[in-house]
């Protein structure tokens, strides 16, 4: 697939590449290849900033830097942000008392539901809650969702996640958003039956405005990447916004611009066209 955009693109290179990570960056098996490594050290070499933004928790920072290397990282689909340093640039937990009353309407509306809490360096959830979803963890907390509330000892909790042993994806998630409500950002990225909450507005679209903010950039200035509908609220904020060609049909038609897949190298092709007009308005 060849990258296409419209011919009202923004001219130029952008200022800032924002890219979610799994099935988009990184190919299938959640590898970085040679070409997008290399494409990625091009960008900021040409003075292209660069974010990585992503549902994965703030514990998995330390894979990211081993991994991608040190970049700006937005975790938690928002919730926590970092320096290249690994140093907290902006944290955004749930407020205690809500996020109890959360997990009670969602518990109610779609019985058979089991949660887990992602707090800044450890990881809680219940007994039936999968672990094919969360991986390794440090530190692993397990109880009922009410006594992992109750006994959170100072824990901030970051992103809840929800999951259901029967009901589709499209389902649970319906279900889920209609009992949050506005307590809750609810999404989903993983195409299986796992439900994402974050704080009221926190979103990667959030997180990546407050920093773009700050550095004096608009949206035109910003280009983005993205494959599931968590990031469909950091498309919408950006002035270049990009599907991979696997991501969600939701996602693709979202997106004004397009590339090729993940295991195509699709966001390298694109930073690849970026840092060669970096380079030409550098010269």
């Amino acid at each position: 697939m060849t990258t296409s955009a419209p011919a009202d693109a923004p001219a130029g290179a952008p200022k800032l590449v924002a890219t979610d990570l799994d099935g988009t960056l990184l190919r299938s098996d959640g590898t970085l290849s040679a070409r997008t490594a290399a494409a990625l050290t091009a960008a900021e070499a040409a003075g292209i900033r660069l974010a990585l933004v992503t549902g994965r928790p703030p514990r998995s920072l330390g894979v990211l830097h081993a991994d991608i290397g040190h970049h700006f990282a937005i975790t938690a689909n928002g919730a926590a942000v970092y320096a290249p340093d690994g140093t907290p640039v902006r944290l955004s937990p749930f407020p205690a008392p809500p996020l109890a009353a959360l997990v009670a309407r969602v518990r109610a509306a779609v019985p058979g539901v089991s949660f887990a809490f992602e707090y800044e360096r450890d990881f809680g959830h219940e007994p039936d809650y999968p672990a094919w979803s969360y991986g390794e963890s440090s530190v692993e907390l397990i109880g009922t969702a009410e006594e992992l509330l109750d006994r959170a000892a100072g824990r901030q909790v970051f992103k809840v996640l929800a999951h259901h042993p029967e009901l589709s994806l499209r389902d649970f998630h319906a279900r889920a958003r209609t009992a949050a409500g506005a307590d809750a950002e609810t999404t989903h990225s993983t195409g299986l039956a796992l439900v994402e909450f974050s704080a009221p507005g926190v979103t990667k679209a959030s997180a990546l405005t407050a920093w773009s903010a700050g550095l004096g950039l608009v949206r035109d200035d910003i280009a983005a990447f993205g494959d599931m509908p968590n990031d469909l609220p950091m498309l919408g904020a950006v002035g270049r916004p990009y599907a991979v060609a696997n991501a969600d049909p939701e996602v693709r038609r979202a997106a004004r611009f397009h590339t090729a897949s993940n295991d195509e190298d699709g966001v390298a092709r694109v930073l690849e066209q970026f840092v060669r007009l970096a380079r030409a308005e550098a010269a």
